[in-house]
């Protein structure tokens, strides 16, 4: 009994809980150019088909306008070819949809097809943003509409005009500011590097040591973003140059100041910071250099830091060279297909997304059900959330949002509003989702799906409001539990069951780079671009990601996942090591007793990683010049011992000795 008590009042804890965080509103800034912009992308076109007496086509060119949603601070090379790629896969959505729109099991099996493609895609090549789910909406949308497989070309045509005119505003920037996100990146680097110092010797320095390196990281992904091998502006070069020397700065505070014995710099923290503020404005004054430090203990930071301020001053002597720079990237077929196989997340991920999604299409299209795609979209956005705990927020977002939606959208339609009054409600929806998206998602929703329903239905005859909104709030109650139900019955410990298997292959991916590194057989390869470390670069950002999912799932050993973490992290921070040591010249060659010890090490903690159980400590050898790879192995072979969880369906606990 009272087992059952405490089960209870944890699961209504829980229950509790996860509504409380559905409707937290996040203090995040509001994008008002983006909502203001958002709206006019979809508002335009109508008002250009208004003017030329045909809002219908004007309609169709605004749900190209969806097309601005996928716009978010990338860098303008990457954005122009992610908006023009979203604009034709649009525009094709609703082509297809026409077409296939008259045969009802094919509609399904498509809307499935799309679902997987586009979340594979998203997914593999990490951009951020609301992935299938727009495509999803353009291409089931065709069912509420008269069925006419002959007008697909125009609606298709329309749909790319559309998308074409939100390409051209989301890319207005860059004639202002065309490096504008590196410079946020960059200066966001810089800001991290000063807060680092500010809590060396203190509890906060680990945390805070995480943030920085996650920083760096996804700093060096939207310099490389934004490489253009044909095109080197002396900009993009010195944003390069401040990004490889804030890697050496944050090197050398986490090898030299980590300990608790040394004391706060706080002069060249605040260093740090003006150097961050004055990347809003190269122009003016130059940037003075540190020359009020303490010799003795921060000659090579303060070094560093001025090396950083030269930069920035425009006077390193590499600047005035010219020299080609060369950033690490991958292919598009690299990527893709390092993504592609049984074993990634992304793929596994994409499929179950797919066959979820054709299920609801199926169900939705197979039964009487007054304009059933909706039961699929409510499907497709619950199903957005990455994790378990996500996709319940979400389905609680969609269900209060979608209720209050319906009932602004039939009280609008109700109205019979025609003429510009339809433009101005356009916008004013749009405006409105962008604006509240990034507080809460159920506010947005309460904008979204009258948006939707408006565009989709604005001829509709409301005669009988009651009938209107009890339809469309029950196909959203339906598509919510289909999702729901999809998620928690398929792979809903997806993610944690294949963390010992990715931790174990990452660690391996580092052996071999450690090996091609230190053994002499290199033969003057570009390390940063070699096999070896693109692997690794896949399998940590794999492990990642799958790592954040398996925290949201339910159930989960929390305990044992914050445990873990200390794992991942050593993980993450030798990657980092390894990647700065690969652009190093001269590195030292091991001895061969000394390079096979270090392979033993790496293989010993692989299979202890994947067998969940410790196997033990083996010398680490020394590495010559580079002291903090050796002690971070060291950490990662040390949080390996005192690490336990349980992963897996019917899987004992398992605990590291």
């Amino acid at each position: 009994m009272g087992k059952r008590n405490k089960h209870t009042t944890f699961t209504d804890s829980t229950f509790l809980k996860t509504l409380i965080q559905a409707f937290e509103i996040k203090r995040n800034p509001l994008p008002w150019n983006k909502a203001i912009l958002a709206g006019v992308s979809a508002a335009f076109p109508a008002w250009i088909g208004l003017m030329l007496g045909d809002l219908q086509s004007g309609l169709a060119a605004g749900i190209g306008g969806f097309t601005y949603l996928y716009m978010f601070n990338e860098p303008y090379a990457e954005r122009a070819k992610k908006l023009f790629f979203v604009m034709i896969g649009l525009s094709l959505s609703i082509g297809l949809g026409m077409l296939l729109a008259p045969y009802p099991f094919i509609f399904s099996l498509m809307t499935g097809v799309l679902g997987f493609l586009f979340t594979f895609l998203f997914g593999a090549l990490k951009i951020p943003g609301p992935a299938a789910i727009f495509f999803v909406l353009v291409f089931t949308i065709t069912s509420a509409m008269p069925i006419d497989p002959s007008l697909a070309p125009m609606r298709a045509g329309l749909t790319l005009l559309g998308g074409a005119f939100a390409w051209v505003l989301a890319m207005s920037g860059w004639f202002i500011n065309p490096h504008g996100p590196e410079r946020n990146a960059i200066k966001r680097v810089y800001m991290e590097l000063g807060s680092l110092i500010d809590v060396i010797g203190t509890a906060e320095f680990s945390k805070e040591r995480q943030r920085a390196l996650q920083t760096l990281k996804d700093t060096g992904d939207t310099l490389s973003r934004a490489y253009i091998s044909w095109q080197n502006s002396a900009e993009f070069r010195k944003l390069h140059y401040l990004y490889e020397q804030a890697n050496l700065i944050y090197a050398e505070i986490i090898e030299f100041y980590a300990t608790p014995d040394k004391k706060q710099l706080s002069v060249i923290a605040q260093m740090l910071r003006t150097l961050a503020n004055k990347m809003d404005k190269y122009s003016g004054e130059p940037m003075p250099f540190i020359n009020e430090t303490d010799k003795e203990t921060n000659l090579r930071l303060e070094k560093m830091v001025n090396e950083a301020v030269l930069i920035l001053n425009g006077d390193d002597e590499r600047l005035r060279l010219e020299e080609e720079i060369r950033v690490p990237r991958r292919s598009l077929k690299e990527t893709l297909a390092g993504s592609f196989h049984k074993n990634s997340f992304v793929f596994i991920s994409a499929i179950r997304y797919g066959f979820i999604l054709f299920i609801a299409a199926l169900i939705a299209f197979s039964f009487e059900f007054d304009r059933s795609y909706w039961i699929v979209l409510s499907c497709g956005a619950v199903m957005l959330g990455s994790t378990i705990i996500t996709t319940f927020h979400r389905a609680i977002q969609r269900s209060f949002g979608t209720i209050v939606g319906v009932l602004i959208a039939a009280l609008v339609l109700s109205t019979h509003p025609d003429g510009i009054y339809i433009i101005l409600i356009i916008w004013l929806l749009t405006f409105l989702t962008e604006l509240f998206i990034p507080r809460n998602y159920a506010i947005a929703v309460s904008f979204i799906t009258p948006n939707a329903i408006f565009m989709a239905e604005n001829t509709s005859q409301i005669y009988d409001l009651r009938f209107f909104a009890t339809a469309r709030i029950t196909d959203i109650l339906i598509g919510c539990a289909i999702g729901l139900i999809g998620i928690f019955f398929i792979g809903r410990k997806s993610a944690s069951s294949r963390l010992p298997h990715l931790i174990a292959k990452t660690i391996r991916s580092q052996m071999q780079l450690m090996a091609f590194m230190f053994s002499g057989t290199k033969d003057d390869v570009d390390i940063t671009n070699s096999s070896e470390t693109k692997k690794m670069h896949t399998n940590l950002k794999n492990l990642s990601l799958v790592y954040r999912t398996a925290l949201g799932e339910i159930p989960r050993n929390q305990k044992a996942l914050e445990q873990l973490w200390s794992v991942i992290f050593s993980i993450e921070q030798l990657g980092f090591l390894l990647e700065a040591a690969s652009r190093k010249q001269d590195l030292p060659i091991l001895k061969f007793d000394d390079l096979a010890q270090l392979m033993l090490v790496f293989e010993m903690m692989a299979k202890s990683a994947k067998q969940m159980e410790a196997l033990g400590t083996r010398r680490i050898p020394e590495i010559p010049g580079f002291p903090q790879i050796q002690k971070e192995i060291g950490d990662l072979q040390a949080a390996m011992q005192v690490v336990g969880g349980e992963y897996g369906e019917g899987r004992n606990v398992v605990h590291y000795k």
